[in-house]
């Protein structure tokens, strides 16, 4: 076994009893996993646990992928599923806040001043505006620009026709752009053109 053979022969192999196989496909796209649950759900913590919830039940029903859909895509479904049991969780769980003097600031909640500022204050806008977007775009936005998936393998992984993908990520961008202080929210002529060609 090759850390180069593809993800079907992989999955294939760790069907047939081999579990190396299936560590290399972690190994592989956990990070690309993480990643997608990050901007999903927009906390570090939740991100771990949902990637990690993602490889046990894709480990546990590795048995059902028949190679209909590309690995990534049957993963990608899965990573999207779990995303989805830890935001139907998180509205269940009370919010609890402990409220601070803001005069007594701890070292522990000091933020560090960047000094590498616009791209990192970009950066965290950005995150904080995706967790404001509704997560029906989110998802689709997160998939398209972050992930680079095509819309075609997005349709699939939602199970939505492509069309409403489209409209998804058009819809998120939009509300990104708002969410950003843009003005109006309207996506630009690029986005709009480029959601066009697709």
């Amino acid at each position: 076994m090759e850390p180069s053979d593809s993800d079907e022969l992989l999955i294939r192999r760790f069907q047939q009893g081999n579990a190396d196989a299936f560590e290399i496909l972690v190994r592989r796209h956990g990070g690309r996993v993480y990643n997608l649950c990050l901007r999903i759900l927009g906390d570090p913590e939740e991100a771990a646990d949902a990637s990690q919830d993602t490889f046990v039940t894709a480990l546990r029903k590795a048995h059902t992928f028949r190679g209909e859909a590309a690995f990534t895509t049957w993963l990608h479904r899965v990573a999207v599923n779990a995303c989805y049991d830890s935001l139907r969780r998180k509205r269940r769980r009370p919010m609890l806040r402990v409220i601070t003097d803001p005069d007594e600031e701890s070292a522990e909640t000091r933020l560090p001043v960047p000094d590498h500022a616009e791209g990192v204050v970009l950066s965290i806008d950005v995150a904080a505006a995706l967790r404001e977007i509704p997560q029906e775009f989110r998802i689709a936005l997160v998939m398209a620009d972050v992930q680079d998936l095509p819309y075609d393998e997005i349709a699939r992984v939602l199970d939505v026709p492509v069309g409403t993908v489209k409209s998804r990520v058009f819809r998120g961008r939009a509300a990104l752009g708002r969410a950003l202080g843009g003005t109006g929210g309207e996506p630009s002529r690029a986005s709009r053109a480029s959601e066009e060609e697709a």
